[in-house]
């Protein structure tokens, strides 16, 4: 492949790459560099730029030499409009060639260890939102509204405008779908983009941002850094850019809420539930669902279920025992376990402790998987579900406990009884993270109820329903928080990257005007 100089099947620690930054249209290396292991091996089989707070200087200049209008806009420069979309033409090109659809598929399974179907559908939800802003489509995202004035010549219009100058930090688990998705569009918005993506993972967008110049973006419109999160974080707050847009934990969050003075876009972390209904049929499907949304990229996934509400009349059912069936079924050596990469074994397992002690049991699972040559620093788990008493999840000293997310292939169980539907929906509401969530029922109105008193931004209903493996082109992202980040449709990428500017058309001077008289109070006459 032109593209690309690297090869994601032979590099190996006694082969290792080297990475670079792009900035001020080149590929530089920086002066230091880290080591990046291989996460199945402990194998530092990448070298990272280290780049400093002095290297950095110059993505900070070049941002910030982007004025506040934009690279584009539909007064400037339109024409780039219609040039994103022949771009984005070719990429979609591109993606549809089978050696270059394996190779980002096997870059993901080497930075961000998943098995071959899961990496495989990350590259084509990627592709299918490329597909979807080919051509025309990008001059579309800019579609203003008119409403009439007082008077002839005189129009109001409702534009979208980027904001100029705007940071993406994106993080490890979706490394292509995630940053893509949000770096393609803020550049059909008009924004000059600078990308920071985790560390274990930023290979990944390094080859697509090659992919991207030979498929002809402009060298001026992005840049990427790698380096480590404090050093991100100074640059945050030393470069101030229009508008940051982060992907990640709730923690980092906040943060950069603090020193970006609130000029940011978040999809943060998401304790997902999911709703087991009274209608406790089709048990085979739903059980294989609930291992998918629970257990697959080992619960990476900030859609991931996090706690499963299961109704009393799935006791009647072998739901539970099709449940870890399916858990069962995976395996480290398909990387179906795959290693988690921001927990310990140590850290899962003195979790899973806490939930036990108060009253909890693990129902399936509960143990580290041994003999691998997996380093320490990552978790190799398996997929485990612990059961705790609804009474006691809900107590005020255990709720925060119950609902920490864990991400990991670790999911909690909660049994309710009829009539205690309102409990469950007290649980949700006393949630932080409002991201995805389902009602697993074809009770219509069960699910309504649900669903009038819950809030999580994605959140499907139905027999069929999950918390992973949306449908492409659908709106996911968060609801409940004005900071909230979509991602996926034409409304996110409004939303997220361009604002509301409205723009008044005055130019008709009527013949014969004069100064109008001035009001005058009646009562003073």
């Amino acid at each position: 492949m032109q593209f690309t100089d690297f090869d994601p099947d032979t590099v190996c620690g006694a082969k290792p790459y080297h990475m670079t930054n792009f900035v001020s249209g080149e590929w530089k290396r920086s002066e230091k560099c880290i080591d990046v292991v291989d996460p199945t091996n402990g194998e530092a089989f990448l070298k990272m730029p280290n780049t400093t707070m002095e290297e950095a200087e110059e993505f900070i200049t070049n941002l910030n030499s982007c004025p506040k209008s934009g690279l584009h806009n539909m007064y400037k420069n339109p024409e780039k409009y219609n040039m994103w979309g022949e771009i984005t033409s070719k990429l979609a090109v591109e993606l549809d060639k089978p050696e270059v659809f394996r190779f980002f598929a096997r870059c993901i399974q080497r930075v961000a260890p998943k098995d071959y179907d899961q990496a495989m559908k990350e590259v084509m939800v990627t592709r299918a939102f490329i597909r979807n802003f080919c051509a025309d489509q990008v001059r579309f995202l800019a579609r203003s509204f008119n409403v009439s004035g007082d008077y002839m010549g005189q129009v109001s219009t409702g534009t979208r405008w980027p904001y100029g100058p705007v940071m993406v930090i994106a993080p490890f688990n979706f490394p292509l779908e995630i940053p893509v998705l949000q770096i393609m569009g803020a550049l059909y918005m008009g924004n000059k983009v600078l990308l920071k993506c985790a560390s274990m993972t930023s290979l990944i967008m390094q080859e697509w941002i090659k992919l991207m110049h030979y498929c002809g973006a402009p060298k001026n419109a992005i840049e990427m850094i790698h380096c480590s999160g404090c050093t991100m974080g100074a640059i945050v707050e030393k470069a101030q850019p229009r508008m940051l847009q982060f992907t990640g934990s709730s923690g980092v969050a906040e943060e950069l809420s603090r020193i970006t003075n609130g000029k940011i876009k978040i999809e943060d972390a998401g304790f997902d539930w999911k709703i087991l209904g009274p209608d406790a049929d089709d048990v085979e499907y739903k059980a294989w669902c609930a291992d998918n949304d629970a257990y697959a990229f080992g619960g990476q996934k900030c859609s991931a279920q996090s706690i499963l509400f299961m109704h009393e009349a799935y006791d009647k059912t072998d739901f539970l025992a099709r449940f870890e069936h399916y858990a069962g079924t995976r395996s480290f050596e398909e990387l179906s376990i795959p290693p988690v990469l921001s927990h310990t074994s140590a850290d899962i397992k003195a979790h899973q402790d806490k939930l036990v002690a108060m009253g909890g049991k693990v129902v399936f699972g509960g143990k580290a998987v041994d003999g691998t040559a997996v380093p320490a620093k990552y978790g190799l788990y398996q997929p485990t579900l612990v059961e705790v008493p609804l009474e006691q999840a809900l107590k005020p000293e255990n709720f925060p406990v119950v609902t920490t997310e864990i991400f990991g292939p670790f999911c909690v169980l909660i049994r309710y009884k009829e009539g205690e539907i309102d409990k469950v929906i007290e649980m949700t509401e006393r949630m932080n993270a409002h991201l995805t969530a389902a009602v697993v029922s074809n009770d219509i109105n069960f699910v309504q109820y649900v669903l009038g008193h819950t809030v999580n931004g994605t959140t499907y209903a139905g027999a069929r329903a999950r918390t992973t493996g949306a449908p492409q082109n659908h709106w996911f992202g968060p609801a409940g928080d004005p900071r909230g980040a979509g991602i996926g449709t034409v409304e996110a990428i409004r939303l997220v990257w361009s604002c509301h500017r409205e723009i008044i058309s005055d130019f008709n001077i009527p013949k014969g005007w004069s100064v109008p008289a001035r009001a005058v109070d009646p009562a003073k006459k």
